[in-house]
């Protein structure tokens, strides 16, 4: 593997941070990456969407968690060469000459976000992965040309990092992983804006015991607590945050309002913007996708307020003066009984295809192994006295009991109106849709 270097600056540059205190670009490819025009685009994006709706503090944006991550990556590799470093190949130790590497990928883990992200993704068949891995390689971009000036093959192995191709797993697993430095950035700087305390975990802890061994990286016995204190913070974030339900409702407008208004530029009835236009006709290309961004998306919405379309018009505000669906939890045998409120709703002048959303929302605190998906073979690992590994389930209680379950909820999405209908409120009973059985007839 060709090994990747770049000059130190004389000076390094340092940006405040309310999560990590500093973040320290001292390289040169760094500073170049984060003043290049595709890596600044991330300002303009929002790292959690709609959830400010509900957490007015969340505000904040992919551009700061992108330095974050690469913080977290450029301590611990910078720790690993001091503390760990490999005296002779396959002694599964780290390689200081990776260093550069990890921290650019921690940098550009994220750097094919589009705005709203998975709402987005969902509905224009984006994928932010692949997307970044295309900036990072296309050499008309200011990335690529930053990162080809360390070696021509350097933008090559960065994006195979993201790619979760790249030969060293210890690389990989730093970026991507049940316990890597992506997720250590966004729990922590996400409990921040949103005020939630219980997203908060040791990490200074975790620093101190983090280590790296042959196939990975690991934790120290000593430090087992802390991890646990990690996946349990995750877990209450999940639950607290990224699933709440009027988070959720809001996200179920914005997808509504982007299928309506495809609808309506497919029938030449809608006044937009040249680069969303571009998206809503299916002949985007990178270009056109680099000047996305949560600007762009929210011009186009303040027209369309005054849209001739009652639907899209009142989707639109809706969105930006949020007023939520109300919603309800659901399961495989409530779910019988949607064709019966569709109709329902329907008959109050709703369009149930644009006012009604089935949405699941389910997370995984921790899988001990999971031979395939994004977190394939990434279960934690407790280092034990004798340089034995045994995975982290297998040692705490706590995390057993999170271990391979499923933690979340499906719900039914519907106007509030339709909860001061009486026909339509005897199918609802404390937040959950009643089964069949139970509804009085």
């Amino acid at each position: 593997m060709t090994k990747f270097d770049s000059p130190k600056l004389a000076r390094e540059v340092v940006v405040r941070d309310p999560v990590h205190g500093y973040i320290h670009l001292d390289t040169q490819v760094a500073l170049e990456v984060v003043r290049s025009q595709e890596f600044q685009r991330m300002r303009r994006i929002k790292q959690l969407g709609p959830t400010a709706f509900v957490f007015p503090g969340a505000t904040h944006t992919r551009f700061e968690h992108n330095l974050g991550v690469y913080e977290l990556a450029r301590r611990i590799s910078n720790l690993f060469t001091d503390k760990y470093p490999s005296q002779s190949t396959g002694d599964g130790l780290w390689d200081p000459s990776e260093n550069l590497l990890v921290q650019m990928a921690g940098l550009l883990h994220d750097i094919g976000h589009g705005p709203y992200s998975h709402t987005f993704e969902h509905l224009f068949g984006t994928n932010h992965e692949q997307i970044g891995q295309q900036i990072i390689l296309d050499p008309s971009t200011e990335v690529n040309q930053a990162l080809s000036k360390v070696d021509p093959d350097f933008p090559k192995a960065v994006a195979s990092v993201i790619a979760k191709t790249y030969p060293n797993p210890q690389v990989v697993k730093l970026i991507s992983s049940q316990a890597d430095a992506d997720r250590m950035d966004y729990l922590l700087r996400d409990a921040y804006f949103t005020g939630a305390s219980y997203g908060e975990f040791d990490l200074s802890r975790i620093l101190r015991v983090i280590r790296p061994y042959e196939k990975g990286v690991c934790f120290t016995a000593n430090g087992m607590h802390a991890v646990e204190d990690y996946i349990v913070s995750r877990y209450q974030m999940y639950q607290q945050i990224y699933y709440h339900r009027v988070n959720r409702s809001m996200e179920v407008i914005l997808h509504h309002l982007l299928k309506r208004a495809q609808y309506l530029y497919q029938e030449k009835e809608l006044p937009v913007t040249p680069s969303l236009a571009r998206f809503l006709a299916g002949t985007w290309d990178l270009q056109d996708y680099l000047k996305m961004d949560d600007g762009v998306i929210e011009t186009n919405f303040s027209m369309w307020t005054e849209s001739s379309d009652p639907v899209l018009a009142d989707l639109t505000k809706r969105y930006l003066f949020r007023r939520p669906l109300a919603s309800a939890k659901i399961n495989e045998e409530s779910k019988q009984l949607l064709p019966q409120l569709k109709d329902l709703i329907k008959k109050a002048g709703f369009d149930p295809d644009y006012y009604t959303g089935v949405g699941s929302a389910f997370d995984e605190p921790y899988d001990a192994y999971k031979p395939s998906g994004k977190n394939a073979n990434s279960q934690i690992e407790i280092m034990q006295e004798d340089g034995s590994l045994i995975e982290l389930s297998q040692l705490s209680p706590l995390v057993k009991a999170l271990n391979g379950t499923l933690q979340g909820d499906e719900r039914f999405f519907f106007p509030v109106a339709m909860l001061k209908q009486a026909d339509f409120q005897q199918y609802l009973k404390n937040g959950e849709l009643l089964t069949k059985n139970k509804v009085k007839e």
